[in-house]
């Protein structure tokens, strides 16, 4: 099981190489050509004992124009030891493997995103002896999927949309439209990109909605997480946490509740019913919109 966000950012990667690639054509609009095959490498670059250096990711891709390594970094915040590290993990893998180094960094920070992309220049100003320029994919720029359909076309690009874009109003119908999408995928690659969105996602509501949502997939239930969630819903009853689940939603998009709209919600114990509301609240913008055509 992932054990962080950071972890998770380029776990999926390794999960499914070709969305990286994928990701620098499509969102970063970068004319990166066509792998044959790319292969995971060794990620430790320390060359003797004192210091410890090691890329998240290490991606070598075949293509027909060349070979290209992918260097992949999860980066959380901004950290100006990165001018120093970065340089040097590109200078390092180009002396140890002779192929092109392209260096690709990941975020959930609008901020750390654009302090990311300025170019690395090292020497006197006018004349750079080495310029380092990461291609950065983060909330600005990875497209928010929110629908259903779009979600189900391209699944691996909707799972990184919900780790970049996991929090705030958009969250829940880019979470509900990924729930319904991984239905249509193999159980166990579904199973995968539910543990990385899970450890991926920071705020909390936007945690216990995905795991709400994850109850109705049964292979769900096959790992440790499961038994987190199987505890809780023992606990609550499912009626009464899926009409937790609805108030939170509209709470969390800033929809107001009146009182005897609570109370309905609250008093429903009808599953089927609940789940509407539940599909309804995720875009209404007035609460009363749960109960259209009822």
């Amino acid at each position: 099981m992932v054990g962080s966000s950071h972890e998770a950012l380029h776990r999926i990667f390794q999960k499914d190489p070709a969305l990286l690639t994928k990701a620098l054509q499509k969102v970063l609009h970068v004319p990166f050509p066509e792998p044959k095959e790319i292969a995971a490498l060794n990620v430790d670059l320390t060359e003797i004992e004192p210091v410890e250096r090691r890329v998240d990711t290490l991606l070598r891709a075949e293509t027909d124009e060349g070979t290209y390594l992918l260097v992949v970094e999860s980066q959380g915040k901004v950290d100006d030891r990165k001018r120093g590290s970065w340089p040097y993990y590109l200078s390092y893998l180009y002396e140890k493997y002779r192929c092109e180094p392209v260096l690709i960094v990941i975020t959930q920070s609008s901020a750390t995103a654009r302090w990311a992309s300025r170019p690395i220049r090292l020497g006197f100003p006018g004349w750079d002896s080495l310029t380092v320029r990461p291609l950065v994919l983060g909330p600005d720029n990875v497209p928010v999927i929110a629908d259903e359909r779009q979600a189900e076309r391209d699944v691996p690009l909707a799972v990184l949309s919900a780790m970049t874009h996991g929090r705030g109003p958009q969250a829940p119908a880019i979470l509900e439209s990924l729930a319904s999408a991984l239905r249509t995928i193999d159980p166990d690659s579904a199973a995968v990109f539910v543990q990385f969105v899970d450890s991926c996602l920071a705020d909390p509501q936007a945690k216990q909605m995905w795991r709400e949502l994850m109850t109705a997939i049964q292979y769900f239930w096959r790992h440790p997480l499961a038994e987190q969630v199987r505890e809780e819903g023992r606990e609550q009853g499912r009626a009464e946490a899926k009409a937790e689940m609805i108030l939170r939603i509209l709470e969390w998009r800033r929809v107001q509740v009146p009182e005897d709209v609570r109370e309905r919600v609250e008093g429903c114990t009808d599953l089927d019913r609940l789940e509407s509301w539940a599909q309804r609240a995720v875009h209404a913008t007035e609460a009363t919109e749960l109960f259209t055509d009822e």
